[in-house]
């Protein structure tokens, strides 16, 4: 009969090891909204019902009607960025605080909350000033003028920008300090360096000056990819969208002690299972006691930790066993000793009958065949599910696919079977992976007929990126251009599809354009790009019945081959617009620096879009700047700048060295006349990509302008590019002699050409 119990706990524990659908939710009070867009808010914070909230001080309210969702304080108005129970912490949008025109500044910072629930965090945030010419002091109210006060220097050189964007804070344009106490109130002064000619040596401006400060956390500030948002948009509020700061603040219940809490029936440990911790010199913290994980502030809050199960179990050489709040560890049947260390289960000398041990080898037999049985059908359950998981996202998908799609047939030969692209990839490893965009990650891959293929997979499975997904097939079904990726298909078996590209084995034009060393591309080439996107955008905006808008067109999009020719990539956000309408409305896409601004304002998106950001393009080929992180001397973005050293005949001091060098005059005149134009702010008085071409067509040599000898294109005539022939009326780049411009297909010819690779 022992070695029947002990069969049993085997086949208890083996039973409790088959995972369990748990819906509990842990964090707010059940029936209470726990998330407002993608912030989590446990309790004792709530929104909504009394009920879902402490009380009036921990009252949230979310606004749906902004888009996203955006989480507040109920009282202050505070914007909430996260929530921690432990530590007890809120991160806080406390807002950019604007010094203008003034010689001198004083004034107080105040955290607007009930100082008996918050407190700022002197230990995690900074005071930060950006702006230059001036001393930063940061000090209690009230405190006398012997009083100490956290102080920095921001000092102004000659040559760096008045704000630095590029997330370095040293002192120049932009400096921090740290307080030394926690406090709901400070004292701000800021004076010239002038000023503080006694106490500094600091070089620094006279008269008045402007400024900005906020309050973060310091171990975020210290962070280049937290600090560039935030002084872009010290630099120029006006042009970059708000970027929230990340100001630490404690959360506590008043100033009592446990043992008050709990004398007067106020303690906020409402878990049972929650232990209580006093935290000198306020307040007290709440946590799960041992063995027990989730909310301690809430009924019921603490679950039971399963220690059997967790990737880190704890020391036990033997049988675990979960309890309540804890675990046993028992030595396995047949054995006794000590199982908490290692080897301390040795052979017992048992006196079994021959009946006994009868029972007990028929009884192993009989568990490890009902193990065995376990095992088998929870394989064939996990194959049963994958395999109706993958029917259903494959009907959902290709159902979402041929509403946009005229010709079924084409649909049906794109698609790729998940487990082809899954040992292609050798299971999506990261080895693999070739980087990504923003509309997913791309791995490279050989098929089976050894064709090296690049595969795009989303990072989120949401509605947008399947749209996008879908919406990329759609729009490349209809494209056949040497300038534009190939899309050979897709695979529909996924929540969000899987799209299978021509491998492009040499990078981004950002990548080569934008090299440490003083020569980058040539001018011979950067002319030809230049002439490459070009002609691949007039196609795509008047190719078919369809007009298409790429409206995400950046040097980053921009793949080269390893002849360096160009290829445009990644469709996610492209539109297809009716030949008989002129723009869509939609909601806005695109990445800054290379956005139109007109349609930034208005949601109004045109084939102009695409024209301004080729426009950007061309002064980065010009110039070798970063559209997205360029700040002149004067403070002004790429284009501004570039535009004004055109407009004041000053366009050699802004131009690359290397364009100085290899280009004529001439050429860089007409290249920046091009740009200025595709610049210019209001659509309709930018150039179609149609007339920009022609001109970019006119800077080629006649060696340039074909891109290959006459032999070539007259075996690109007979049989096309990558082997196809190539439709009438179709890519002028590759199909005849004429000027060598871009022309329309029909729609079906679009559609038949697209699909004839191999497969």
């Amino acid at each position: 009969m022992h070695t029947l119990a002990i069969a049993a706990l085997h086949l208890l524990q083996l039973l409790a090891t088959i995972p369990t659908l748990s819906s509990q939710d842990t964090e707010a009070i059940p029936g209470c909204t726990s998330r407002c867009h993608n912030i989590s808010i446990p309790y004792p914070f709530g929104i909504g019902d009394e009920r879902c909230y402490l009380h009036e001080g921990f009252k949230l309210a979310c606004k749906t009607e902004e888009q996203p969702p955006v989480l507040y304080m109920n009282s202050a108005g505070y914007r909430v960025v996260k929530i921690k129970l432990n530590p007890r912490v809120v991160y806080l949008d406390t807002r950019f605080h604007q010094l203008l025109g003034k010689s001198s500044y004083g004034e107080s910072w105040n955290l607007s909350l009930d100082n008996s629930l918050y407190r700022l965090s002197a230990a995690q945030n900074v005071f930060v000033a950006l702006g230059c010419g001036f001393r930063f002091s940061v000090s209690l109210p009230g405190a006398g003028a012997n009083a100490s006060a956290s102080t920095c220097d921001s000092s102004c050189q000659h040559g760096y920008p008045k704000v630095p964007t590029d997330g370095t804070c040293s002192g120049t344009g932009c400096c921090y300090t740290e307080v030394s106490q926690d406090s709901n109130s400070y004292a701000i002064k800021l004076v010239p360096h002038d000023e503080a000619a006694a106490n500094s040596t600091m070089p620094g401006a006279r008269g008045p000056f402007n400024a900005t400060y906020i309050v973060e956390k310091g171990e975020y500030w210290k962070r280049t990819g937290f600090a560039v948002p935030l002084q872009q948009y010290a630099a120029a509020p006006e042009s970059v969208p708000p970027v929230p700061t990340h100001t630490v603040v404690y959360w506590m219940f008043g100033n009592s002690s446990c043992a008050e809490a709990r004398s007067s029936n106020a303690s906020g440990c409402l878990s049972d299972e929650s232990e209580c911790h006093d935290e000198p010199p306020r307040g007290y913290r709440c946590q799960c006691g041992q063995g027990y994980v989730g909310n301690p502030y809430m009924p019921n809050g603490c679950q039971d930790v399963n220690e059997c199960t967790q990737t880190d179990p704890p020391p036990c050489f033997g049988q675990c066993i979960n309890t309540i709040g804890s675990y046993d560890c028992i030595c396995p049947s047949g054995t006794s000793g000590n199982p908490r260390v290692k080897d301390g289960c040795s052979p017992s000398k048992l006196k079994l009958s021959g009946l006994i041990i009868a029972i007990g080898l028929g009884s192993g037999i009989a568990i490890l065949l009902f193990v065995f049985a376990i095992v088998v059908i929870r394989r064939k359950v996990k194959a049963r599910k994958a395999r109706i998981t993958k029917e259903f996202f494959f009907k959902q998908n290709r159902g979402l696919l041929l509403q946009q799609l005229v010709d079924r047939d084409i649909a049906e030969r794109m698609i790729f079977r998940l487990e082809e692209l899954e040992r292609a990839t050798n299971s999506f490893d990261e080895t693999r992976k070739l980087g990504g965009g923003g509309h997913g990650t791309v791995y490279k891959g050989i098929l089976s007929d050894q064709r090296v293929v690049a595969i795009k997979k989303s990072r989120h499975a949401v509605k947008r990126e399947i749209d996008d997904f879908i919406n990329e097939v759609a729009i490349l079904s209809q494209v056949n251009h040497r300038n534009v990726v190939n899309l050979f298909g897709c695979c529909l078996e996924t929540e969000v599809p899987l799209l299978v590209y021509e491998f492009i084995s040499n990078g981004t034009l950002h990548e080569h354009l934008h090299v440490s060393a003083p020569q980058s591309l040539s001018w011979k080439e950067r002319k030809r790009i230049a002439l490459e996107i070009a002609r691949s955008l007039a196609y795509l905006h008047s190719s078919a019945s369809m007009s298409i808008i790429h409206r995400d067109i950046k040097t980053a999009n921009i793949l080269l081959d390893d002849r360096l020719v160009a290829k445009v990539a990644d469709f996610g956000a492209s539109r297809g617009i009716p030949i008989y309408e002129t723009s869509v409305t939609t909601t806005i896409q695109g990445t800054f620096g290379y956005l139109d601004p007109e349609y930034y304002q208005t949601g109004r998106l045109t084939e102009k879009s695409d024209v301004y950001s080729f426009g950007v393009i061309l002064v980065e080929l010009l110039m070798r700047r970063k559209p997205s992180s360029y700040v002149s001397p004067e403070g002004s973005n790429l284009v501004s700048h570039f535009s004004s050293a055109v407009s004041e005949d000053k366009l050699r001091e802004v131009l690359d060295s290397q364009v100085i060098e290899e280009a004529e005059e001439e050429e860089t005149r007409e290249m920046a006349a091009i740009a200025v134009t595709c610049l210019n702010s209001k659509g309709e008085d930018r150039p179609s990509m149609r007339q920009v071409e022609m001109r970019l067509q006119a800077l080629q040599s006649p060696a340039d302008s074909t891109g290959r000898n006459q032999n070539q294109r007259i075996e690109e005539g007979a049989a096309g590019p990558n082997g196809r022939r190539p439709v009438q009326g179709g890519d002028s780049s590759y199909a005849g002699d004429h000027s060598n411009l871009s022309r329309p297909y029909s729609m079906e010819q679009e559609f038949w050409s697209s699909m004839s690779f191999p497969r």
